[in-house]
C-alpha cells in the first residue's frame, strides 16, 4: 500500500534518562561560541556574595551561618565571601565583568581584594582598586652588577604593592 508519497524531515537523536535515545524533529541545535578562557575567580565570588544576600534577604536561609552549614565551610570563609559586599558599588560591577582569563595568573587576587573591601570609605576604596586592577609596571631595567651589590634578585610586580 505505497502511494509513493515520501516525508522528508531532519530529526536528531540525544542521550535521555539512564542511557535511553530520545529521538527529536529537527537540526541539532548549533552550540553557542565559547569566548577563549575561564571567568575569573574572583568575579564567581563577588556574584556568590550577591546570591548569599539574596538568599538571606528572601528568608530562603536564615542567616550566614546556614549557608556556611550548607556549604559545608567554615563560617569564616562565608564572611570573607560576604564582606566583598563593602566594596563601592561601581568597583562590585567592574568585578562582576572583567575580562576572561586565558593564563593561570589572575590579575586580582582575592587576597588584595579583602584590603581593598576592609576600608570604609569607597573614595580609599577606588584608589586602591586602581592600585590593584592595574597592570603590573614593567620593571627598570637593572644592570647584574648592581643588582648584585643590592643582593636582590630581579625585581617583581608582587612585592611592589
Amino acid at each position: 500500500m505505497n502511494d509513493g508519497v515520501t516525508i522528508d524531515f531532519k530529526v536528531h537523536v540525544t542521550t535521555g534518562q539512564f542511557g535511553s535515545r530520545v529521538l527529536h524533529a529537527g537540526e541539532r541545535a548549533t552550540p553557542p561560541d565559547v569566548p577563549a578562557g575561564r571567568v575569573p575567580r574572583i568575579s564567581k565570588l563577588m556574584a556568590l556574595a550577591i546570591r548569599f544576600e539574596d538568599l538571606v534577604r528572601s528568608g530562603e536561609m536564615s542567616d550566614f551561618a546556614d549557608i556556611a552549614e550548607l556549604g559545608q565551610v567554615t563560617r569564616a570563609r562565608v564572611s570573607q565571601i560576604v564582606n566583598l559586599l563593602n566594596l563601592a558599588p561601581d568597583i562590585q560591577e567592574a568585578i562582576l565583568f572583567m575580562p576572561r582569563v586565558a593564563g593561570e595568573r589572575e590579575a586580582v587576587s582575592e587576597r588584595e581584594l579583602r584590603a581593598v573591601a576592609a576600608d570604609a570609605d569607597w573614595g580609599r576604596q577606588r584608589e586602591a582598586w586602581l592600585r590593584v586592577s592595574s597592570p603590573c609596571p614593567a620593571p627598570a631595567p637593572v644592570s647584574s652588577v648592581c643588582r648584585a651589590r643590592l643582593g636582590v634578585g630581579r625585581p617583581s610586580c608582587r612585592g611592589t604593592r
